[in-house]
Parts: structure tokens; sequence; C-alpha cells
């Protein structure tokens, strides 16, 4: 009788063994029709469900037995699959494209900017197709621009590719192309970025909770990946514009193993300057060109590499007497590793280069004026999907930075002496934790850890400053001597909640910090702007900010609503002294600067249509942003420069028939915060303006109407052919540009204001094609 009460229990236990045994499928969602790995992909097997990460790979570990398993990703088809779960499987799956009935066009898109179980907040996602029919200036689609529309994020002007996020400055970005840091990402001193869309395969930017394997900026990450290349068949792509041309070729090096992808894009507004029969006119230069290419290799069913390069520059030339020229180049080495269906990892070595060049040829004085900024990037990231509840990222991040703030060369007969202000070298390093956790049905964590170290390293010379800016001391420290280290923790967590299917709320907190910095006179990003990293005065900018959320699905799935309320509290902020000179001949930048706390905080809301013949969104941004810095401003908070109350988008896009896509975008935000003068008095019969309060006046409020039509000439499966046409300004706002004060010219004891604007209308017309 015992023993069979020992072997029943026996089989019992057996029996409860197998039912809890679990086993896991993996492998690379990618798509049929041109081979890339898809980012973002859903797998969902019942109750369970993950996501590829950013290279097309999944785990996704399950109770043995039967399940349904669906895998789908925005524009193309979804696709089930049948499985038996009695053990591991790898499961690799080509998605098709979308089909489309052309004869009833309606528009369907699963929405990737933000998802109601995912803890992450603050996060937006756009791919090309979502951007394709936006109207844009120049008929150049862009996907900052684009980026510029979405709540949280505000845009620095007309002709400016800088932008705000959440009260941050236009330098607290981290902007990364493959992986690499772009230090400048406008063209055309901002009329276009440096991101060619026939080059983009996906765009994330994160506004506040990023997870802990990004570091260095406060306030956002802005994540651009390149096309990898089409490794089934050959295509040709490109545009035409009326100041740029494009091209885009792409194809497989081994069908299904490798493939290759260049891109390449040129204005020509300066072919037109020659046209003119004066000399001052056709000698000038006006133009910019930018290439990207990639090679993938499959080297075999654990290992893929990839090689991606980015090289871009702009020229501006006045006759012979002014040149400008700036350009970023990065390269990225990345390896792929399977170790097994649970542990994937990536290692890359990157390279980012920025640098400007000014020529002066004008009577005597001849000379040039050089400034760079060079990093090399070592990053290993392990990613462990430990079950159906844990994924897990460990990673580590080393960057050298070197930084030359400016040099003039000048000719010996010029009279201006060659000087140099000192390199200055830096090693920043970082090690990270971050796991995304299923609690329970309803509750979702995302935590993680970051640990920083900025090290200043010599050669070099570095000062102590007394209060009023005056240097006290100066320190000297030979080649590779570590001159201090900051040391950060950066926690991160988020939760989100499940009210029901279709509803959740969620709540963050991340610290950031940033131990670069961009010394400029303007509110958003020039070519000639310095970038100084931390000194043993200048220490790293902290910021601590705190989110909520509320999200819900409307109509069936067809409108979204999300309605985020974020505070930022920042330390080490900067700001200049008043009367500075931030571009003097002095290594001592220190003593032109001052330093303080800032706030941000605010209200977001974004509804969008993702589905139907008629899709866009409507976004809000209600906020604030001031500082609060000894010796400015007697000492009382003030608006910082990039302070806008009102922030509103509302981007519309109708689907007319198969041929037509009409779409429009309307945009209204306050103005700028600037300091004006508050009163004037006259020495010699000069008149001097006097100012009191930083950034105590607005500039006019700000709206625009832009409107586009896409007329489609033909479409086949590998064929298109289309016509874009917008009309920037649609009411020709004439908004202003910059206002200067003068003296009026018949009673020189009024002032008057000058405004400029910069655009009124601008019409445009593009022709695309893909064969």
């Amino acid at each position: 009788m015992s023993r069979s009460l020992v072997l029943l229990l026996l089989l019992g236990i057996s029996f409860h063994i197998q039912a809890q045994q679990k086993f896991t499928i993996s492998g690379t969602i990618t798509s049929k029709g041109k081979g890339e790995t898809i980012i973002g992909a859903s797998i969902i097997a019942g109750q369970f469900g993950t996501n590829s990460n950013e290279y097309g790979f999944y785990s996704l570990t399950l109770p043995e037995g039967k399940y349904k398993v669906i895998f789908s990703a925005v524009g193309l088809q979804s696709q089930e699959k049948e499985i038996t779960l009695t053990r591991d499987q790898k499961l690799n799956i080509a998605l098709d494209d979308e089909v489309k009935d052309l004869e009833d066009v309606v528009v369907t898109a699963t929405s990737r900017g933000r998802s109601l179980t995912n803890a992450q907040m603050g996060v937006e996602r756009l791919s090309t197709k979502e951007i394709k029919n936006i109207p844009v200036l120049f008929g150049e689609r862009d996907i900052l621009k684009t980026v510029q529309l979405l709540p949280g994020i505000k845009s620095a002007g007309d002709g400016n590719s800088g932008f705000f996020v959440r009260g941050g400055a236009a330098d607290q970005n981290l902007i990364l192309l493959d992986e690499a840091p772009v230090y400048n990402a406008s063209h055309l001193l901002g009329f276009f970025s440096t991101f060619n869309s026939d080059a983009i395969k996906d765009m994330t930017v994160y506004k506040g909770a990023m997870p802990a394997q990004y570091g260095g900026r406060l306030s956002s990450v802005l994540d651009i990946k390149m096309n990898d290349g089409n490794n089934q068949d050959y295509n040709v792509s490109g545009g035409l514009g009326l100041i740029s041309a494009k091209l885009n070729v792409e194809g497989p090096l081994q069908k299904d193993k490798s493939s290759f992808l260049l891109t390449g894009r040129r204005t020509y507004a300066d072919m037109f300057l020659k046209l003119s029969s004066d000399s001052n006119i056709n000698n000038n230069k006006l133009f910019f060109y930018d290439f990207n290419a990639k090679l993938n290799y499959q080297l075999g069913e654990k290992d893929k590499i990839y090689l991606s390069g980015y090289f871009g520059k702009d020229v501006l030339g006045v006759g012979e007497t002014f040149g400008l020229d700036w350009g970023n180049t990065t390269a990225t080495l990345r390896w792929n590793h399977i170790y097994n269906n649970k542990l994937f990892s990536n290692t890359s070595v990157i390279y980012s280069n920025y640098n400007y060049n000014i020529n002066i040829r004008s009577g005597a004085n001849k000379f040039d004026i050089f400034s760079q900024i060079r990093d090399w990037n070592l990053k290993h990231e392990f990613q462990w999907f430990a079950g159906n509840k844990n994924n897990v990222r460990i990673g580590l991040n080393t960057i050298f930075h070197n930084i030359l703030p400016g040099r003039v060369t000048a000719d010996a007969n010029s009279g201006i002496n060659s000087s140099s202000l000192q390199k200055r070298y830096s090693w920043e390093n970082a090690l990270y934790i971050t796991d995304t956790w299923k609690m329970t049905p309803k509750l979702n964590v995302t935590y993680g850890l970051r640990m920083s170290a900025f090290s200043i390293l010599g050669k070099g010379d570095f000062y102590n400053i007394d209060a009023d800016g005056k240097v006290t001391d100066t320190l000297s420290y030979g080649r590779g001597e570590f001159v201090k280290t900051y040391y950060n923790p950066e926690p991160r967590v988020a939760f989100s909640y499940i009210l029901n299917p279709r509803t959740s709320v969620k709540a963050s907190y991340v610290r950031n910090t940033q131990s670069l910095h961009l010394i400029s006179n303007s509110t958003s990003s020039n070519p000639t702007d310095k970038w100084i990293a931390s000194t043993n005065i200048i220490k790293p900018e902290i910021s601590d900010q705190v989110s909520v959320g509320y999200y819900q699905d409307l109509i069936k799935g067809q409108l979204e609503l999300t309605v985020e309320a974020y505070y930022k509290d920042m330390k080490n902020q900067i700001d200049y002294r008043d009367g500075a000179d931030v571009f003097s001949n002095s290594d001592a930048i220190e003593s032109q600067l001052l330093f303080g706390k800032g706030r941000a905080y605010g209200l977001e809301w974004l509804l969008k249509k993702t589905s139907g013949k008629f899709t866009g969104w409507l976004s809000y941004t209600l906020s604030k942003t001031e500082k609060n810095i000894p010796g400015i401003n007697n000492n009382e908070w003030y608006n910082a420069r990039q302070d806008r109350t009102h922030d509103v988008a509302i981007v519309g896009s109708y689907q007319l028939n198969k041929k037509w896509v009409l779409s429009a975008t309307w945009v209204y935000y306050t103005g700028d915060a600037v300091t004006f003068p508050a009163g004037k008095y006259r020495i010699n019969d000069q008149t001097i303006f006097y100012y009191t309060e930083r950034n105590g006046y607005r500039m006019p409020d700000y709206h625009r109407l832009d409107i586009g039509a896409t007329w489609t000439l033909k479409a086949k499966k590998n064929r298109l052919s289309e016509l874009s046409f917008s009309l920037f300004n649609a009411y020709g706002r004439e908004n202003a540009y910059t206002i200067n004060f003068r003296d009026n010219e018949n009673d020189p004891t009024k002032t008057e204001a000058v405004q400029y604007a910069l655009f009124k209308f601008i019409p445009s017309i593009s022709y695309n094609f893909k064969f």
C-alpha cells in the first residue's frame, strides 16, 4: 500500500513538473520584400507577448502546449503560426508587405507611438511612411521637422532644425544615427536636417524616462536607425525638387545573406546663382551634400555584422572674401551575436566628428578659424530574455572626447596673430542595467540604474575663478593626467497599470546627467557654436524628472488619447554673465558663465487618428521653463530662452482616392522669451541701450498653415512615381524672425522696433520615383 502511495506521489510530482515545464520560441522578424529586420514587431501567443528588439530579434518563453502565435508590424501583413511547444524552437518570420484595395482606399496603421501595457513613458515613434505626406519647406521630407509637431517637442523657429524638449535647451538632446552622436543636425543654417528620409528605417524619441542604455543628455534621446538595404532585389529610388535632388541605390551582395545601401543628396541653389551676370552674385556659394552608406553580412545563424557611415557638409561663401563650411562624419561597426534563445548581444565601435571652418580674405586680413569635436566610442550590451516576465539589459559604454574649441591660422602679412585655444580631452564611462518586468497581468515595471563617470584629462591649464569672473589661479596638468572625475548614479523607474483593455495609467522617475555643453549666443544651434566639456568649475548638469500619464483607445481603437504631465528639477544650469563675450580668445570660458538651477513643468495632450481615409493628430502643450542663477535678474526666477506657454499642432492627411492624398498642418505657439532694452541713454552722440530683466519680454506669437498634395502617377509592386506639391505658410503670415531697435531717423529721442520676417509664401514641387 505504501509503495503504491509513493508511486502515485512520484507520478503526481512528475506530472506537475511536466505541466509547469516551459520552452522558448525565438528568432528574427524580417520584411519578406526587402529582407530588412523589423524593429518593434509584435509577437502574441494567447495572454503572452513580446516585441522584437532594435535588431529584429525576439524571445518568448511559454508553458508547454499548443499556441496560435500572431506576428505583426506596422505597414506589413500579420502572420499566424500554430505551434505545439514541447521543446525550444527557432522561428524566423518574414512578413509580407501590406496589400491595399486601390478601388476602396482605407488607410490603416497600427500605432507604435505608445503602448498601453509598456511602462515606458514619453516615447514617440515615427516611420518614413508616417511623414510621407506632411507638407514641408522646399518639398524636402524632413523627419526632424515632423518630430516638432509632437507634444512636448518645440520648434526652434523658422529656418531651424533645433528643437526643445520639455523645457530643455537645444544641446540637451542626444541625437543618434545608427548609435553615433550627431552634434549638429542641420543643413543650410537649419532649413534642412542632416537626415535624408530615404536612408531612414525607424525613429524613436524619448522625451522623459529614457531607458538606462541612453545617457549623456538631460532632455531627450532621438534614436534614428538607417535602412539595412534590400537583400532580396535591387532597387533604385530618388527625387527631384526645386533646390535639391537625391538618389538611393540598394540591393543584395549575396541574396538572403548580405546587402548594401547607398544614398546621396545635394542642393543646387548655387547653380542658380551662377546664372547671374553680376559677379558679386555668381561667385557666391550656397549648398550642402550628404551621403549615407551601409553594409551588412550574415556570418551564420548566430552572427551578423553591420557597417554604416554618414558624411555631410555645408558650404557657404561670399565671393572670395568669406567662406564657411561645416559638417558631420560618423561611422559605426556593429556585431550582433545570439548566444542562445534567451541571450543576445550587440557590440559597437563608433566614430563621430563635427567641425566647422571659417575663411576670411578681406584686404590684408587673411585668416582661417577652425573648431572640432571628435569622439571614439565603444558600446557592449547583453539582452537577456529571462522569461515571459523579464527582459534584462546589461551594458557598458566608454567614450573618448577630443575637443578643439577654436584655432586661428593667419597669413604672415595679415597683421593677425595665429593662435589656438587649448584642446580639451575627457573620458566618459557608464555601466547600466535595466529590467522590464511584467509583475502582474495588469502591472508592468521598468527599472534600472546607470552609473556614469566623467573624467577630465590633461594636457592643459585649468583655472580658479572668483565671484567677479576673474582668474585667481592657474593649474597645469600633463598629458593623460586626471584633473577631476565626476561620478553620478542615474536611477530610472517607470510603471504602467492597465485599468481595462483600452485604458492605462503610468508614472515614472528618471535622473539624467550631461557633461558636454554648447556655448551659443542664440536660442538654436548654429554651425559656429562651441562645444565644451565639464571642467573643474563647470559641473555636469543634472535633472530629475517625474511624469504621470493617462492613455486610452477610443472608438474601437481608431483614436488614441495620450495625456502626460511632468515636472523637471535641474541643477548646475549654465547661463551667461551680463555683457559676456563667450567667443573671446580665452581658454577661461568659465569667466563668462554663471551657474544655478532650473525647473520645467507642463501638461501634454495628443489625440491621434490611425485608421480610415482621414488620419492625423492634434497635439497641445502647456508648459513653463525657468532658471534661477545668482548674479542674473537680481537672483530671482526668470524665463529660460526656450520657455513657451502654449504650443499647438494640427496634422491631417486625407486619402481622396487611389491617386490623390491631401494634407495640411497648422501650428501655433507663444512667442519666445527674449531680452529687449528697457531704456537708453546717449554718450558722445551715440545711443546706448540698457537692459534690465533677463528674458522678460516676448516675441509676437507664431502661427502658420502649410498645405500639400501628393499625386501618384504610377504605383505597382516595385515601381512608383509621384508628384508632391506643397505651400509653406499658406496665408502669408509674417512671423517675426528678429526684432531690432534703433533711433527714429526724424526724432532720435524716439525708439522704433523693426521686425524682420524670414518666410512668406513658399510653394514647392518635387518628383519622386522608385523602380
